[in-house]
């Protein structure tokens, strides 16, 4: 049977692709694979990304202990191998799969190509992942505590991008000692009042990317 066409590379990617490190051998390999299953090549986040009619399928991107071919609506996926990997405690909708060697790459190769494919029927079937609302996410006491006496962070809070809300519930949520969730909410206020994420200073002076 003749195999299909790969489709074409992008050189806006080759910025991407320089930025791959030690992951180079990883990154061509779930290119190739990528470009194979008949997705659009692109440079997204600095990463990159793989699209079908400019809806958003897998990224690729590496980090210092392995690379990754992030899936955006992993979680509707069914992961029938259980090798998708929850990016982050709060992430709702994508999923890694994590690479530390080529060879894991192409092991997977035919694993890889279905759970892409499976990824573009979720996709073309318009599957959405129902994301949690900031309503859903309980505010710690010691938090609605300041919303009521401090009239102008219960104005900055509420200006906040939803996902920067539910940031802050979920860590001030995570401490269990009411004295730990006490001082993470004091610490932050400065933040909120300023109309910052949980993260946004610690990405200004580039100590996370």
């Amino acid at each position: 049977m003749k195999q299909a066409a790969k489709s074409p590379t992008n050189p806006k990617t080759d910025a991407g692709f320089k930025r791959a490190g030690k992951w180079q051998d990883e990154f061509d390999k779930l290119r190739t694979i990528a470009l194979g299953c008949q997705l659009t090549e692109d440079l997204k986040w600095g990463w990159p990304c793989y699209t079908l009619e400019s809806k958003n399928i897998v990224l690729i991107h590496g980090f210092k202990d392995y690379c990754a071919l992030l899936f955006f609506k992993g979680a509707l996926l069914k992961d029938p191998e259980g090798i998708l990997v929850r990016p982050g405690e709060q992430t709702q909708a994508g999923r890694q799969m994590r690479f530390t060697t080529a060879r894991e790459v192409v092991k997977l190769k035919p694993i890889l190509k279905a759970y892409i494919q499976e990824a573009v029927e979720v996709e073309q079937a318009g599957l959405k992942v129902t994301l949690k609302k900031t309503a859903d996410f309980a505010i710690p006491e010691e938090f609605q505590q300041k919303l009521d006496t401090i009239p102008a962070l219960k104005i900055a809070f509420h200006a906040l991008t939803p996902g920067r809300q539910k940031a802050y519930l979920y860590y001030f949520s995570q401490a269990r000692q009411s004295k730990t969730r006490a001082l993470r909410v004091e610490k932050c206020i400065p933040q909120i009042l300023s109309g910052q994420g949980l993260n946004d200073s610690m990405n200004a002076e580039g100590t996370t990317k």
